[in-house]
């Protein structure tokens, strides 16, 4: 089979590689579509590295290449002996966060057993700590982590399942969280601010609007007007960071009550300089993006002063149904299915071939219309 090999930092080759080999328990997958995380682009760039061996030390892509690619969907190839619920032809999507479940451990860990699987004690990602993801015509993956979709799920769609279920994860963390600003308690949610304007910022957009029903302000900053643009259509009010007082703008929006619940996804570091500034006390901050490379700990002083209700989140995986597969991906594939978001139109990059995802990370992502991108497979491909 064919894969993209990351080689080295910003090194991708197309290589032949053996087909994965396919267990007793597992379902082998011909990819479809794969959208291109931030999380791929940080590996790309040498800005992360989450590939570890058993003592914890960090394994160089020079010394172990990592095919990348998690947010993936496909048509089964082929299935193991004890495989039950799909078959071949089946079109699937799959969490690439490898659990209690997909091992078959007993006892489950603390985490798979409360449902918190992206914790798992023995975890490993597909595409991100070291087994091959999906820029590859072919993965291998066990059966408990996989979710049959219906028929009118497009090729395009599958592609942001993952992204989408990775923000509904999120918000089920902060909506589980004791909080002192609420949607609807007594002391009501009026103004977001999103910062940061990528795919997941505007997935957050979508879903407060047209899942969670919230009604009131949602400031979007970001410093790419496409961007901006597409925040606005969504339902959101653009600040452009370049251009505007953001801080002065939403003192004058808000009359003075500044930000009930601040989502950060943008993983620009001095977003942290202006907490003190733009949010309310006791407020919720949700901790999102990645990266934030420039700070020290001496940032975090005014969420401490100020009783910052800080939530973390990290990847989609959560709560399993009683077969032990992925609920949180089922939810997000019935919120694009029944037209709750549409998160199709934030790919404003398709790549119909494996070899051109290298433009993908060495040109487009930074041009100024990039939203997000998909390797969205043609037949000749």
């Amino acid at each position: 089979m064919r894969a993209l090999v990351l080689e080295d930092v910003a090194k991708f080759e197309v290589r032949d590689l053996p087909a994965p080999p396919v267990g007793s328990r597992d379902v082998l997958i011909r990819i479809g579509s794969v959208g291109i995380c931030g999380t791929d682009l940080h590996i790309f760039h040498g800005l992360a590295n989450y590939h570890r061996d058993k003592n914890g030390r960090q394994v160089p892509l020079k010394e172990s290449p990592q095919v990348l690619g998690h947010e993936f969907y496909g048509t089964v190839e082929s299935v193991g002996e004890d495989v039950l619920k799909c078959k071949p032809g089946d079109k699937v999507i799959a969490d690439q966060v490898l659990n209690c479940h997909s091992k078959a451990r007993v006892p489950l860990c603390e985490y798979c057993e409360t449902g918190d699987s992206h914790q798992c004690a023995y975890l490993e990602e597909l595409g991100i700590t070291g087994p091959p993801g999906a820029f590859a015509d072919l993965v291998s993956i066990p059966e408990t982590n996989v979710v049959v979709t219906p028929p009118d799920i497009s090729l395009s769609m599958g592609a942001v399942i993952e992204p989408f279920a990775c923000v509904l994860h999120a918000c089920d963390r902060v909506e589980r969280s004791k909080c002192r600003y609420e949607f609807g308690g007594r002391h009501p949610i009026r103004h977001i601010l999103i910062t940061g304007a990528g795919p997941s910022g505007l997935f957050f957009v979508q879903y407060l609007r047209n899942v969670r029903k919230f009604d009131g302000q949602i400031f979007v900053s970001d410093m790419r007007a496409s961007r901006l643009a597409m925040a606005r259509k969504l339902g959101g009010t653009p600040l452009d960071a370049r251009t505007c007082d953001v801080i002065s703008e939403i003192d004058q929006r808000t009359k003075g009550e500044m930000i009930h619940y601040w989502i950060e996804a943008s993983g620009a570091a001095p977003v942290f300089d202006f907490v003190s500034r733009a949010m309310r006390h006791q407020g919720t901050f949700l901790y999102y993006g990645s990266g934030h490379a420039g700070r020290d700990v001496g940032c975090m002083v005014p969420f401490q002063f100020m009783e910052v209700n800080m939530v973390t989140s990290c990847g989609a995986s959560g709560g399993f149904e009683a077969d032990g597969t992925p609920v949180v991906y089922r939810k997000s594939m019935e919120c694009l299915r029944q037209k709750l978001v549409d998160l199709e139109s934030l790919l404003t990059h398709r790549y119909a071939q494996l070899p051109e995802l290298q433009k993908a990370f060495s040109q487009d992502a930074t041009s100024e219309e990039f939203i997000k991108g998909a390797w969205v497979r043609n037949s000749a491909s």
